[in-house]
């Protein structure tokens, strides 16, 4: 589909680096500045500090701020602002030390465990919870003694005791996506396995080791301080934790020694803690948000009129009822999304309705748009969508504003997903996920939304409703997935039951089976019943009326009989032929249609 005009005032949406997304986080900002202006002091200390940060003058002993001395002078009859300076250098680089050892100790056997399981998971695990259990800080102490105080071994030894961190994360992650489909179809296709584990899984552990890093580098350079505040590393080498410790102990007689690298070390922490936390948000959310700005400029598009649009969208326009008679109408409804060609219109000026007690059928090929015009009434559209239209009304009640639809969910309106299994939450039993919404949206108390859950689970088929309420939604089948979705949409009663693809991921059998359902439910509750499919034979099974689309548009509506037997534009044709051309289910149609056609005929001869 091709992208649709838009106004000459609306530039093309860009596709927005993650530069530029974090630059639209003002925290994120703000945090970034600090830390690079912590780094460029330490990186340029040499030129920025006024002292050599050893040189003693006496005369200086506690001296307080000013004379040349910004920060004054600690104990020793040194300049403070230049031993924060150096100090700097030595903190960054510790937490730079800790961060590079804890990943590559932590990161490779975090995902490694947690791909291949079994003894190799236990091993490591055991490992990792055994580094969890030595006291840290004892075994740094020992390690400065034995090591002469070496900087850099210390630093290495604190980045093992904190790669356990790293691992449970990882390996965490990589348990999770282990599982998932497109693993498996990757070791189908032959690709081997540490290709498998660099290309699938360490991109699957970006964000957390990014807000792990932020957490283990504060956490670092505060164990790093607390090291140097015990003495630990050489006196010529400032250090804040060295000046914390000598403002620790003339605390009562001169704190100002004390106060500034306290600050220097919480805002350092704080500017690394922030940074992860906005890196980690926009590495998981790959797709920009949109903005209220970028929504208006979509809407303001929306609104006005395509040069190609059809006068009045004729084929779509023309109403079969009131508004007040329907149960669902929508004029004029249009959907579009900001992409960096502009805006791309994916429903173009659809009209329809549905009368109370009628079975719609809105059919079209991939992408045609039939998706996103039902998505538009129950407001599921994704991130980005967004929907303008004349008017849309429920049960003959005006409900442009997505608010008021809202209200209406759950009550008036019951929707059946195309997907039971991934629409059903894997952490709560079956009863649990009927319950609920009978007791926060129609207010039952616990026993009556329980007998009415069973109740409705008993009328869509399920023989052993007790057994089928106290199980997790992986302990059913897709086809008493699929019942259990539909006995949780018609609990409440809606007057309006939409019901999306509901028979792609079933089987033949169970598709006739859950049709046959939901037909006989519409009929017993007097529902109108909108049902979205690419089937033809679908259509022609269940519903009175359907809608074609494409493109975006509607192409064609009618009585499924006579869209059936005489279909007007290309599009159903082919639509009809791909479905039920040279199928018994065809022919049995084409018969029963012509025995009622003979039976009308012959009705109105008798009244004559």
């Amino acid at each position: 589909m091709t992208a649709a005009p838009f106004p000459a005032q609306l530039a093309p949406v860009k596709r927005i680096s993650l530069l530029r997304r974090y630059f639209r986080r003002p925290i994120g900002v703000v945090a970034l500045v600090v830390f690079a202006l912590i780094v460029l002091a330490a990186v340029f200390a040499p030129w920025l500090a006024p002292y050599d940060p050893n040189h003693v003058d006496f005369a200086l002993t506690h001296a307080e701020p000013g004379n040349g001395h910004l920060l004054g002078g600690d104990s020793a009859g040194r300049d403070i602002l230049s031993r924060l300076l150096y100090g700097a250098r030595t903190t960054l680089y510790g937490g730079l030390i800790t961060c590079v050892t804890g990943i590559v100790l932590g990161v490779p056997t975090g995902v490694v465990a947690g791909y291949f399981g079994g003894a190799t998971d236990r091993i490591c695990s055991w490992i990792s919870d055994a580094l969890q259990s030595v006291p840290g800080m004892i075994v740094l102490l020992v390690v400065a003694a034995g090591t002469g105080q070496d900087f850099t071994v210390l630093m290495i030894a604190l980045g093992v005791f904190l790669s356990p961190g790293y691992y449970r994360i990882t390996r965490a992650r990589a348990l999770t996506v282990r599982r998932e489909p497109y693993i498996d179809a990757a070791r189908v296709a032959g690709v081997g396995t540490l290709r498998i584990l660099r290309t699938h899984l360490l991109r699957a552990v970006y964000a957390p080791i990014i807000v792990q890093t932020a957490l283990t580098a504060g956490l670092a350079i505060g164990m790093q301080a607390g090291l140097q505040f015990l003495g630990i590393g050489a006196a010529s080498t400032p250090s804040w934790g060295q000046t914390m410790n000598d403002g620790f102990l003339n605390m009562l007689t001169y704190p100002l020694i004390l106060l500034w690298p306290s600050i220097a070390l919480g805002v350092t922490i704080a500017a690394l803690a922030f940074i992860g936390s906005t890196l980690a948000d926009l590495v998981s959310v790959r797709a920009e948000q949109p903005t209220r700005r970028s929504r208006a400029r979509v809407r303001e598009a929306l609104a006005a009129p395509a040069p190609d649009a059809l006068p009045g969208n004729a084929v779509s326009g023309s109403h079969e009822h009131a508004a007040a008679d329907c149960a669902l109408r929508i004029e004029n409804l249009r959907v579009g999304y900001a992409t960096d060609k502009g805006i791309k219109e994916v429903v173009r000026g659809v009209s329809l309705d549905a009368a109370p007690g009628e079975v719609l059928g809105i059919v079209g090929e991939s992408g045609s748009g039939k998706t996103q015009t039902v998505f538009s009434v129950l407001d599921l559209l994704p991130p980005g969508g967004t929907a303008v239209a004349d008017g849309i009304w429920v049960g003959g009640r005006e409900v442009g504003n997505a608010a008021e639809r809202a209200k209406l969910l759950g009550r008036e309106i019951g929707y059946v997903p195309q997907e039971p299994m991934t629409n059903l939450d894997p952490c709560y039993r079956i009863g649990h996920q009927l319950v609920e919404p009978l007791r926060r949206v129609h207010g039952l108390d616990k026993a009556a939304a329980k007998k009415r859950a069973r109740e409705v689970l008993v009328r869509v088929g399920l023989t052993d409703p007790d057994r089928v309420m106290a199980s997790y939604p992986h302990q059913i089948s897709g086809g008493m997935a699929q019942r259990v979705l539909i006995a949780g949409a018609v609990a409440g009663r809606p007057s309006l039951l939409v019901a999306d693809e509901p028979t792609t991921a079933l089987d033949v059998t169970v598709q006739a089976e859950v049709l046959e359902l939901l037909r006989e439910l519409q009929a017993e509750y007097g529902m109108a019943l909108v049902i979205v499919t690419h089937n033809f034979g679908v259509v022609a099974d269940i519903c009175d009326r359907v809608v074609v689309m494409k493109d975006g548009r509607i192409v064609e509506t009618g009585p499924v009989e006579q869209i059936f037997r005489a279909p007007e534009d290309p599009c159903t044709a082919e639509l009809i032929s791909a479905s039920l051309d040279d199928t018994e289910g065809r022919d049995e149609l084409d018969a029963a249609w012509e025995q009622r056609g003979l039976a009308h005929a012959a009705g109105e001869e008798a009244g004559r």
